[in-house]
C-alpha cells in the first residue's frame, strides 16, 4: 500500500535552499535503499524458516488472505503515523522498520510460491530488475520535470479502494482477478511512484525523510508484488 503525507502550512523542502533540498532528497533515497537491504535480508530469512514460512503459504493457500491483507493494512497505517509523526527520530525509524517487517511477512508466501511453481530465483531477478527499471524510469521523469504530481492523489486513492474491493470481494467468491487486475495494479502503482516522487519534492518538510522513505518504498515494494505476479502467469502460460 501507498501512503500520502499530512499537508500542512509549513517549511517544505521545495521551499529550502538548494544544498539543503538535496541533502533531502539524498537522505531520503538512501532510507530507501536501506529499507530494501533490511526487507531482502527478513524476507530472506522468513522464507528459508520453514517455522514461519509455511504457516503463511497455508493460509495463503487456504482462502484466509484477505485477514492477513487487513492486519498488513492496519501495520502500514500505524508505522506511516510513526514515520510522519513529529516524535522522536527513534519513532519514525521504528515506524519505518516495523513496516519493512509487515512486508516481509506479507511477501513470504508469494515467494514461496514463486520457489514452487513458478521458476524461483530467475524469475524473482527477473521481476527485481524490471520494477527496478520502471521505479528509476518513472523517478527520472519526476527529477527532470519537477512536475508536481499531487493532483493523482484523488484518482489514486480511488483506484486503491476499487482494487481492494475486487480483492475482497475474490477473497470470498469465486472471482478469479487474473491478468488484467494485476496489470491494472502495475499501472495503479506506477501512478503512485510518481506521486510519491513529487511529494518528496514538493509538499515533505527537509526533517521528513523517513516519513518520505516509507511512501516510496511502500510503492515499490508493492510494484514488485505485482511484477512477480505478472511474470508468474506469463511464464504459466
Amino acid at each position: 500500500m501507498s501512503y500520502a503525507p499530512s499537508y500542512s502550512e509549513e517549511y517544505f523542502a521545495a521551499d529550502a535552499a538548494i544544498d539543503e533540498r538535496v541533502a533531502f532528497i539524498r537522505r531520503t533515497y538512501a532510507h530507501v535503499f536501506g529499507a530494501v537491504l533490511a526487507f531482502t535480508g527478513l524476507v530472506t530469512l522468513f522464507v528459508s524458516t520453514p517455522a514461519i514460512a509455511m504457516p503463511l503459504t497455508n493460509l495463503l493457500m487456504g482462502g484466509q488472505w484477505f485477514f492477513i491483507l487487513i492486519a498488513f493494512m492496519i501495520a502500514g497505517f500505524v508505522a506511516q503515523r510513526m514515520a510522519q509523526s513529529g516524535a522522536s527520530p527513534a519513532v519514525q525509524y521504528a515506524g519505518l522498520g516495523l513496516y519493512v517487517f509487515a512486508e516481509a511477512i506479507i511477501f513470504t508466501p508469494l515467494l514461496v510460491m514463486v520457489n514452487m511453481f513458478w521458476g524461483g530465483p530467475d524469475l524473482l531477478m527477473q521481476a527485481g530488475v524490471l520494477t527496478l527499471f520502471i521505479f528509476a524510469g518513472l523517478t527520472a521523469v519526476v527529477m527532470i520535470t519537477k512536475a508536481d504530481f499531487s493532483f493523482l492523489r484523488y484518482a489514486l486513492t480511488l483506484g486503491m479502494f476499487a482494487a481492494l474491493a475486487l480483492i475482497a470481494v475474490a477473497s470470498f467468491t469465486s472471482l478469479s482477478l487474473g491478468t488484467w487486475f494485476v496489470g491494472g495494479m502495475i499501472v495503479l502503482m506506477s501512478g503512485y511512484i510518481l506521486y510519491d516522487t513529487s511529494n518528496v519534492l514538493h509538499h515533505y518538510r527537509t526533517d521528513q525523510h523517513v516519513a518520505a522513505a516509507l511512501a516510496l518504498f511502500a510503492s515499490l515494494a508493492t510494484l514488485f508484488w505485482y511484477v512477480i505476479q505478472l511474470l508468474g502467469i506469463l511464464n504459466n502460460d
